[in-house]
């Protein structure tokens, strides 16, 4: 096969509350990434996300246009998954029924929700496929994982699970093995931290990154049922939305330290600040003690123990975690996160016909 019939061209769609994030890949070498900013009075214009769409959209394919590239040399178009109805992982093709339950915001209202939209109208436009890769809604627990002492109430999926799958595979490859022949312990270390039990594959067991798990550097993680409820019925809270903001964005390093950097929390930690050693190390010993737990979950039988997203970078941290966890399994470090090259790979081992894409119902 000559190279002009082999190069595959993908445009990856991410996103954010105040940005979106391109890329064009050449196969898997990106031709530009770029993070495109919003102006805070253009989104004003618009009541919800749904609204945003063409202006997206049309700011998209201008930074394409200005990059130079053509955008007529695309062989797909792929996005960031958003908070649809939940799903095993892999990569989908985007259909209406998608689009739909996007719209709707049936799991959910995020900007991540526009990904697969734009994407779709994108690939319209110029007859090409278009999919979504590992969206963070993917549920692959088990009954027993689903479990709690209610039966009106059960635990939910809720985590990173584009980076956590997509570093899990890399190390696979290393191994010489299939994902689907894998089990990995995965710490997703970020703003929201989320730990999964890969088992063959499939994500069996987790962390919800918004309420369960280890303090962050802006969230609560899991609390005590019964203090929780005082602080609810206190009359401090008038609304459900004041709130979730104090649980997941005021709390964690935020709280202690009135900041959500763990860089600066990291180097107050260095310099020997008293509360910055206890959250910092804290975190790393609650990080610790759910590796332990998705350990037990997995029966002992673990490949590696992987610590990704972008708090990795810090060795104290990662010192720290494991000297409590290397007992397990050997720890390998994957630090920060590459969600588009997460989606460039997805999408390409569908174009190269190493993997079917998935139908969403």
């Amino acid at each position: 096969m000559s190279d002009a019939v082999s190069k595959k061209f993908i445009l990856a769609i991410n996103p954010g509350s105040t940005s979106t994030k391109i890329a064009v890949y050449e196969n898997l070498e990106p031709l530009f990434v770029q993070n495109i900013a919003h102006h805070k009075k253009d989104l004003e214009k618009f009541k919800n996300i749904n609204e945003q769409y063409e202006y997206r959209k049309k700011t998209i394919l201008k930074t394409v246009a200005d990059k130079k590239f053509d955008i007529e040399s695309l062989s797909a178009v792929v996005a960031r998954g958003g908070l649809m109805k939940p799903i095993e992982g892999g990569v989908y093709s985007i259909n209406q029924r998608m689009i739909d339950d996007l719209i709707a915001g049936v799991s959910g209202k995020h900007a991540s929700n526009l990904a697969a939209v734009i994407a779709y109208g994108i690939s319209w436009d110029l007859d090409l496929p278009s999919y979504v890769v590992d969206p963070p809604v993917i549920d692959e627990f088990t009954p027993l994982a689903k479990l709690t002492g209610m039966p009106e109430i059960k635990r939910r999926s809720m985590l990173h699970a584009l980076n956590i799958r997509a570093v899990a595979r890399r190390e696979s490859e290393k191994m010489a093995k299939n994902l689907e022949e894998s089990n990995f312990i995965v710490a997703h270390l970020g703003g929201g931290v989320s730990i999964a039990a890969i088992e063959r594959g499939k994500i069996i067991d987790g962390t919800n990154a918004l309420y369960e798990g280890p303090l962050t550097p802006e969230r609560a993680g899991a609390l005590p049922t019964g203090d929780l409820m005082d602080m609810i019925f206190s009359g401090k809270y008038k609304t459900k939305e004041e709130l979730y903001a104090r649980l997941v964005g005021k709390s964690g390093f935020n709280a202690y330290l009135n900041t959500n950097s763990a860089k600066e929390v990291g180097e107050l930690y260095a310099q020997g600040n008293p509360t910055a050693k206890l959250v910092f190390e804290g975190m790393a010993y609650q990080v610790a003690k759910f590796i332990a737990e998705m350990a037990a979950v997995l029966k002992g039988n673990v490949d590696a123990i992987i610590i990704t997203g972008g708090m990795a970078f810090s060795k104290n941290l990662t010192d720290l975690i494991s000297e409590r966890i290397s007992f397990i399994s050997k720890v390998i470090l994957h630090p920060g996160e590459d969600e588009m090259r997460a989606l460039a790979e997805g999408c390409l081992r569908v174009l190269n016909g190493a993997e079917t894409p998935k139908t969403y119902l």
